[in-house]
């Protein structure tokens, strides 16, 4: 983190705290109805407010917009190359699945696939994929709300002995998630034991269950040592109900789409079925019932809601149909990566879900598509950023689906986290989006240092500066081999530039490397950059003199 970043987390931090005293206490985990009515009030209020001022946008910024959401497309090369790999991956699990005696109750599972990239609006590179293992219920179930309509405890209406029974609980009936996800987690490394990946270079590994998380999360890398990552794949075990037993009570509704999609295909919606994924709810001093809490999931209807975005049937189906949507949203998502990766621990409860829940409660509201016109694309992003700073301010986003329960309630989004967020925000509509902004250039010293580049750097050819005339401690720094031969590139800014090959350069272990560091992490000027500018034949006359009053320092001890 440069001294630029420095200072404006130092100043983010110290502005929340000083509005942090003056907040008062938390909310408590539960709201009474009259508050949860005042918060929806607050919440609208900003709203309004959002919608009937001007946006006022000059002509470098809107560029800027319009630039930023054509580089997060994905090459259409690069999006092949991931499908291919991570299809085979599912269809052999599938085939590894139906045809295994170890576990009945997987023998009859499917894969949905959802997620951003299966959405068409993942950003940068298709580097990670979200897909849902379906288990169908044998019967129906008995669906208990727990926490605002978002967590449920999921029991059977009576005693079986069918394979499920495996799961159930000490009383059983109250189906387990944790043993769930544990046996999905079992499966997938037998399943990894005999399985090849079609690139033969490559390897799947299961990464180690994170805290809270519903998935078996899984990365490909190359079979090199210390290779990176290449592709993140979350695979989230997902409990189907019937659609004939339909949603839960406090969901039954579905979301409120009547004026932007119209009634029918709400009624669409709510006749698909509904899943439940392994995830507890948070909290302290849970029941035993509580810790093994199902989390409802939209995904699926999600998916289906940005692909069939228009309020027309005729929307992005040709040129002049064409809305600015799903820009906006991944300009959004673009945006949150970039406040996450700057303030990662000040920003941690943040997530890309919350500004997909901003965008679809915009898409209820403004649902004409003439509102969303590909030439409005900056006017129409400002607004969608403008919304999620007035959810922030009113500290109330209400799930799109499950509307009592708020995303931005005390018990998952701390108050301090929250107002350190509305300030990143403010300060990003200040100063002009300057995480949209083009990256500064790169000075050549970094690229040596990384050992990567975006364009060729060699000294220029001189008989007095030649490997051969130089000292033997000096020519192997500035003549590098291998490590540098090979095709390299820059990466900065989410940005990659086109690989090419570098001849010369700073070896990672080479006595410059410290110094080099020092000076491209640094605004102050160093040693080296006032040398750098020197001339050469003043350069060898300076090393001569320090080599002769280092020779005679030595004469004189002698």
């Amino acid at each position: 983190m440069d001294r630029e970043d420095r200072d404006v987390k130092a100043g983010l931090i110290e502005e929340t705290q000083r509005k942090d005293a003056t907040r008062g206490k938390a909310s408590p985990l539960r709201l009474t109805p009259a508050r949860k009515k005042v918060q929806q009030q607050k919440s609208t209020e900003e709203w309004s407010k959002v919608l009937e001022e001007p946006v006022s946008i000059s002509p470098e910024l809107s560029s800027w917009i319009k630039a930023n959401a054509n580089e997060l497309k994905i090459p259409q090369t690069d999006r092949r190359w991931a499908a291919e790999v991570v299809n085979d991956f599912r269809d052999n699990l599938v085939k590894f699945l139906r045809s295994s005696s170890d576990q009945p109750f997987f023998q009859s599972a499917d894969f949905l696939t959802t997620g951003s990239y299966f959405e068409k609006v993942k950003i940068h590179s298709p580097d990670e994929f979200d897909m849902m293992l379906k288990l169908q219920a044998p019967s129906r179930f008995n669906m208990k709300e727990l926490d605002e309509g978002l967590f449920y405890q999921i029991d059977l209406v009576r005693p079986t002995r069918g394979p499920i029974q495996v799961f159930l609980l000490e009383n059983g009936l109250t189906l387990s998630s944790s043993k769930i996800l544990s046996e999905t987690f079992r499966l997938v490394r037998k399943f990894l034991k005999n399985y090849k990946v079609p690139d033969e270079g490559c390897r799947w590994e299961v990464n180690r269950k994170k805290p809270g998380s519903p998935a078996v999360t899984l990365s490909l890398f190359r079979n090199d040592m210390y290779s990176d990552e290449l592709i993140s794949l979350d695979l989230v075990p997902a409990l189907e109900v019937h659609s004939s037993q339909g949603w839960p009570l406090p969901v039954r509704n579905g979301p409120d789409v009547d004026n932007w999609l119209g009634k029918k295909v709400r009624k669409e919606i709510t006749s698909l079925p509904c899943y439940f994924v392994p995830k507890r709810m948070k909290g302290r001093n849970l029941s035993g019932e509580a810790k093994e809490s199902w989390r409802i999931s939209f995904s699926h209807v999600e998916k289906k809601i940005i692909t069939s975005h228009g309020n027309k049937k005729t929307c992005c189906e040709g040129k002049a149909n064409k809305c600015c949507r799903k820009r906006c949203l991944m300009l959004l998502k673009s945006l949150i990566e970039g406040l996450k990766q700057r303030f990662p621990k000040e920003l941690d409860p943040l997530c890309s879900y919350h500004g997909k829940t901003a965008f679809l409660h915009m898409l209820s509201i403004r649902f004409d598509d003439s509102m969303w016109a590909l030439q409005q694309l900056p006017t129409c992003f400002l607004l969608l950023l403008g919304a999620l700073e007035a959810h922030t301010r009113a500290g109330v986003l209400p799930h799109f689906f499950a509307p009592n329960y708020n995303l931005f309630s005390a018990t998952v989004f701390p108050h301090k986290a929250m107002s350190f967020l509305l300030h990143a925000l403010e300060e990003q509509r200040r100063e002009g989006l300057p995480l949209l902004k083009p990256p500064a250039p790169i000075s050549p010293l970094c690229n040596f240092v990384k050992g990567i580049s975006d364009e060729s750097f060699s000294l220029p050819p001189s008989p007095a500066d030649s490997p051969s005339s130089l000292s033997p401690s000096l020519s192997p720094i500035l003549t590098s081999s291998s490590p540098l031969s090979a095709n390299k590139l820059v990466r900065r800014d989410w940005r990659e530039s086109e690989p090419c090959s570098l001849t010369t350069g700073v070896p990672q272990v080479s006595a410059l490397g410290p110094l080099c560091f020092s000076d491209t992490s640094t605004d102050k000027p160093s040693i080296l950059t006032a040398v750098s500018s020197l001339d050469t034949a003043l350069m060898k006359k300076l090393v001569l003199v320090f080599v002769a009053a280092f020779v005679c320092v030595l004469l004189c001890k002698l």
